[in-house]
C-alpha cells in the first residue's frame, strides 16, 4: 500500500519533469542566488549565544490540512531570528506543505541567519534549484533515497557550496551517512506510520559519527523535550508545528526558548 510519503515522491517526479521544460540547470547556473556564498548552518548552531532552534515556517502539513495558511513569512522568520533561532526552515512543497520558493525567497531576504529548504528532493535537478532560490542548506530524507541517490546528490550540494542536512529515522538508514552530509536528522515521527518515539531517536543518536552536529527532528512540542535529548547529546532540535499552530508563532517561539534553556 502507498504512504503520504510515497504520493509525495510521486509528485515531485511528475513536478520536475514539468519544471524542466520552463528551467534547465544552466538557469540555476546563471541565476542571481547561485554564486552567493552560503551562510553555514553548522557554524550557527554551534554558536552558543543561539538557541540551537531549526524554527520552521509551516503552513499546512498532510495528515493535518492548514495550520496557519495566512501568516507572514517575513514577520514569522524575523520573530525567529530575533528570540535566538539558529537556522530557519521553510518549507516548499506546494501541493502538501502549502509552500512556495516566494516563501523561502521573502524569508532568505529577511534573515541574516541560515535558510533550510525543507521539500522532498529526489533528483539533481532540484539541487541546482535549491541553491538558485537562496537556500543555505538543504535536506535529504533517507526514507525516500537509495545509499547511491543519498551520495551522489550530497554531492552535487557540496560542490555548489551548500550544506546538507540527512534525515534518518531508522538503524537500517545510517549506512547512507557519507563524507558530503554535515547534518543528520533523526526523525522522531515514523514517516510510514506519524508515531513519536523520543526514546529509539536517543538509540540512534549513539550509533552516529562523533563529528556530525545532531538534529531531533518532529514530535517536540515540550521544551523539557529539548533540555532532554540536548542532555543526550543532540545539539539542534527542528520544530515547527508546534510554533505555527499558535496565532503569533513569534511569541510562542520566545516563550519556548526561555522554557528550553
Amino acid at each position: 500500500m502507498k504512504t503520504i510519503l510515497d504520493e509525495i515522491v510521486d509528485q515531485k517526479r511528475i513536478e520536475i519533469l514539468e519544471k524542466q521544460k520552463i528551467n534547465s540547470i544552466e538557469d540555476f547556473k546563471n541565476s542571481e542566488n547561485f554564486n552567493l556564498p552560503v551562510i553555514s548552518s553548522k557554524a550557527s548552531i554551534l554558536d552558543e549565544s543561539k538557541s540551537g532552534i531549526i524554527a520552521e515556517f509551516k503552513r499546512k502539513s498532510p495528515s493535518k490540512g492548514f495550520i496557519n495558511k495566512d501568516a507572514n513569512v517575513k514577520y514569522v522568520v524575523a520573530g525567529y531570528e530575533k528570540y535566538g533561532a539558529s537556522v530557519v526552515s521553510v518549507l516548499t512543497d506546494e501541493l502538501f506543505f502549502g509552500g512556495s520558493f516566494e516563501d523561502l525567497k521573502q524569508a532568505k531576504a529577511t534573515l541574516s541567519i541560515p535558510v533550510l529548504r525543507k521539500d522532498f528532493i529526489v533528483d539533481e535537478y532540484q539541487v541546482y534549484e535549491t541553491k538558485a532560490i537562496g537556500a543555505d542548506l538543504m535536506l535529504l530524507i533517507a526514507e525516500c533515497l537509495t545509499k547511491d541517490e543519498v551520495y551522489n546528490l550530497a554531492k552535487i550540494a557540496k560542490e555548489i557550496g551548500l550544506e546538507v542536512l540527512l534525515e534518518l529515522h531508522s538503524e537500517d538508514q545510517l549506512d547512507k551517512v557519507n563524507e558530503f552530509i554535515d547534518l543528520i536528522g533523526i526523525n522522531n515521527r515514523d514517516l510510514k506510520t506519524f508515531h513519536v518515539d523520543i526514546e529509539k531517536s536517543k538509540q540512534i543518536l549513539k550509533q552516529l559519527p562523533k563529528d556530525l552536529i545532531k538534529v531531533a527532528e518532529s514530535g517536540i512540542s515540550d521544551p523539557k523535550t529539548v533540555k532532554e535529548l540536548r542532555k543526550a547529546g543532540f545539539q539542534s532540535f527542528l520544530i515547527g508545528e508546534n510554533f505555527m499552530k499558535n496565532e503569533n508563532p513569534t511569541e510562542a517561539f520566545k516563550e519556548f526558548v526561555k522554557e528550553s534553556k
